[in-house]
């Protein structure tokens, strides 16, 4: 079965997703950028694409690492011992 149609197994791709993102833009954090710098006038990048995604998956997982945490957690105990 796909991971689109078990919500259980949505949940996990998604937590690894942003666990994942959330770790790369740590190791380097220009990654995400797609080596644009910021114009005079702009108040922040344009962010699109594959690359956007990434970007805003990694910071869900810097400024909810309490939450993703315990959910991976949650869905790490789930996997073990209920499924």
């Amino acid at each position: 079965m796909s991971a689109i149609f078990d919500f259980s197994s949505l949940l996990t791709v998604i937590l690894l997703i942003i666990c994942t993102c959330a770790y790369l833009r740590e190791m380097r954090p220009t990654i995400f950028d797609g080596g644009k710098t910021l114009q005079p006038g702009d108040t922040r990048l344009k962010r699109s694409g594959v690359t956007g995604f990434c970007w805003k998956m990694s910071r869900i997982g810097e400024r909810l690492s309490p939450y993703v945490g315990v959910s991976c957690a949650v869905m790490a105990i789930h996997l073990l011992f209920f499924k």
